[in-house]
């Protein structure tokens, strides 16, 4: 992207003046936001990019195309993006349209709603993991488990 214009370059008398400003939007697929080591963030996060939490985030993130939780990170809060990799602590609801990811020592204490899910070797869930092709949770605030009828055995008499 050009960031001056000169109007004739054979000319030095020309003054050099800055490009139009153009009205494409910034191309968020490559965006990176990133909570450093030590940062505190309360509150909401919203993003269409790619989000980077080394420090603490104390809210709800949605929107995110990716959410990686570095080893130092922590979220208290529901995270909901495309895909969540997990290398630190979340504490709340991942709900991830693609993919989540646990990785070694890295804890999840709420519950997993994806399409597919890793959990590697020293990765831990407390909570329930529900795959489904559109991952939604459920909010009710007690759910109800309804016992399902016991078949009925089948004698055979010869």
């Amino acid at each position: 992207m050009a960031m001056f214009i000169k109007d004739a370059p054979d000319k030095p008398d020309q003054p050099i003046r800055p490009a139009p400003p153009t009205n494409s939007p910034p191309n968020n697929e490559t965006a990176l936001s990133i909570i450093a080591p030590g940062t505190k963030v309360q509150g909401d996060i919203e993003t269409s990019s790619v989000l980077k939490i080394e420090g603490n985030v104390e809210g709800t993130i949605r929107g995110a195309r990716q959410v990686l939780i570095g080893r130092q990170g922590e979220i208290k809060g529901d995270v909901h993006a495309r895909e969540v990799v997990v290398g630190g602590k979340v504490e709340g609801t991942i709900t991830a349209a693609e993919r989540v990811e646990v990785q070694g020592g890295s804890t999840v204490a709420g519950d997993i709603f994806t399409k597919s899910i890793v959990i590697l070797e020293g990765g831990r869930v407390n909570g329930t993991v529900r795959m489904e092709d559109n991952p939604t949770p459920s909010f009710s605030s007690s759910p109800k488990l309804e016992p399902k009828p016991m078949p009925m055995p089948v004698a055979v008499v010869r």
